[in-house]
């Protein structure tokens, strides 16, 4: 008994660890009598013990009905799907396997659809500290895996400017980056070499980003080059034994 007793008990704890997937599906059978019970009297029990009472037919099984969306509300940024606040449509697995499971989502109840309307209107006011959008989180992630390529003259005298780093984040990566977001080095860069600069992104997150400052050249001569040493090493590649 005891034994038994145990199992029970293990079974019920492994039950409730069980995660949404390996849970069956509560599916709905839409059922009538195909016989009809007669009216009883007034104070009896309908008269049903006959076995033909216990006939029914099948009106609808929505195992087989088209699955519908879960309508969810998102408690953090999800990539390819919206950050906090937004009201997103999911398939039911994903939406309880990963976001639920995980409190990225929660059931857009009344109550919750007002506590995310009364932030985001504190939000609006400026009460509440901004949280970065999903198209911030993707450029951030972009920015920190870029290497920036400035070309200058070398026959005149320059010094490098925000404005100018900015316009080669557009012309070369093509990520668009206002000059009040870009941050150089505190000492002059007059000089072809290695540096670096500071993004700020929605003005909430910093990226630094690697940057060469090169000799300009014209795109046809810079493919040439390319083009010259990549010749270089594949003699230099086939010559060796």
């Amino acid at each position: 008994m005891l034994g038994a007793a145990l199992r029970g008990a293990a079974a019920v704890g492994l039950a409730q660890l069980r995660p949404f997937s390996l849970s069956a599906p509560r599916e709905v059978v839409i059922v009538e009598r195909w016989w009809k019970v007669p009216l009883s009297k007034v104070g009896q029990k309908p008269r049903i013990k006959h076995r033909r009472f216990r006939v029914f037919r099948m009106l609808e099984d929505t195992k087989h009905s088209p699955k519908q969306p879960m309508e969810l509300i998102l408690t953090d940024s999800v990539e390819r799907l919206g950050a906090r606040g937004d009201l997103v449509l999911v398939d039911k697995s994903y939406g309880r396997n990963k976001l639920l499971a995980k409190n990225l989502a929660v059931y857009p109840s009344p109550e919750n659809k007002k506590m995310f309307e009364e932030e985001m209107k504190l939000l609006q006011e400026g009460k509440l500290a901004k949280s970065q959008t999903q198209s911030g989180i993707k450029t951030i992630r972009f920015l920190q895996t870029c290497h920036l390529e400035v070309g200058m003259k070398n026959n005149i005298k320059w010094e490098l400017t925000p404005e100018i780093v900015a316009r080669h984040f557009l012309k070369n990566l093509r990520v668009v980056v206002p000059p009040y977001a870009v941050k150089l080095p505190e000492e002059p860069i007059t000089k072809f070499g290695e540096y670096w600069c500071e993004v700020t992104v929605n003005g909430l997150d910093t990226v630094r980003v690697p940057m060469s400052v090169v000799n300009f050249l014209l795109p046809k001569k810079k493919r040439y080059f390319h083009w010259v040493a990549k010749q270089e090493a594949l003699k230099a590649s086939t010559a060796t034994p």
